[in-house]
């Protein structure tokens, strides 16, 4: 089964976000778990929990990913490090309330310490979530467009935060399209994708890549600059999309869009696209 799906709003309640999928008839979902622009948000309810988990026994088949809070930064230092840990907990205790298996989380920004000193930060950063929460829950490290100074842009960023953690085994990969466009991967054709999976499974492993962000890119290549663009209207275009939604290399992998919001039906039509692209 193919699964493919969108990011959808937690507006109103998480358990929302359930209803607003099988509006949408996904297969599969991406959510915050609080609001992502702040610190901190009231616990969840038992009432509330137990509504998300009514809602998705009705649809078993649905795949719930969800998506860490934009404030953490894991390669950080003093207080803003210690409410990223403090941030990264609570949303790792709240995916497992929901039963979420999975915590898409960006990497960091080492702000002028430079790579190698921001990656150490990181792994020692997971080490002591995992520690602290005695958590199960997975973490999808996201791949970065290289913006600021922000790690994860290059794949040997990914491969050694997962090598110096203690963790290996929680420890996996969400593939942003936008951003590895961004940072310089050209996935706009057959030929440039082919390489570029080549390179993630000899860097870091395609076993490791447990979802992928479909976004097309409103800059060019090697831009390092993240904007994303409705898909088939950026510098990837129809071509890319259409030679990564049919490489047998990730037929297995679960897609999000998280495209522009900019009316009510643009999810949609973006997703209408995809599915056109997708060969039979």
């Amino acid at each position: 089964m193919r699964y493919i799906g969108i990011h959808v709003s937690i507006a109103g309640g998480v358990a929302k976000s359930l209803r607003r999928a099988h509006d949408l008839k996904v297969n599969a979902i991406q959510i915050f778990l609080k609001n992502c622009n702040r610190w901190e948000s009231p616990p969840y309810s038992k009432d509330l929990i137990r509504e998300f988990h009514l809602l998705w026994d009705c649809s078993p088949e649905l795949k719930i990913f969800a998506h860490s809070g934009y404030l953490i930064n894991l390669a950080g230092s003093g207080k803003n490090l210690r409410r990223s840990l403090h941030a990264l907990i609570d949303e790792m205790h709240r995916a497992e309330a929901l039963g979420i298996d999975s915590l898409v989380v960006h990497p960091g920004c080492h702000k002028g310490v430079g790579i190698s000193q921001g990656i150490r930060r990181i792994a020692q950063s997971l080490d002591f979530v995992y520690r602290q929460s005695g958590s199960s829950v997975n973490i999808l490290l996201e791949t970065t467009s290289g913006m600021g100074t922000s790690i994860g842009y290059r794949f040997e960023h990914l491969r050694d935060i997962i090598g110096h953690s203690q963790y290996p085994e929680k420890l996996y990969v969400c593939l942003d399209t936008c951003h590895v466009f961004a940072a310089g991967y050209d996935i706009s054709d057959e030929r440039g994708l082919d390489r570029t999976l080549l390179e993630f499974n000899s860097t870091v492993g395609i076993d490791r890549l447990r979802l992928i962000h479909l976004n097309d890119s409103k800059r060019e290549l090697a831009s390092r600059i993240d904007r994303h663009e409705h898909i088939g209207e950026g510098y990837i275009g129809y071509c890319g999309f259409s030679s990564l939604v049919n490489d047998a290399r990730v037929l297995s992998i679960p897609m999000i869009l998280e495209t522009p919001k900019e009316k009510n039906d643009t999810d949609q039509k973006n997703l209408g696209k995809i599915y056109q692209l997708i060969n039979d």
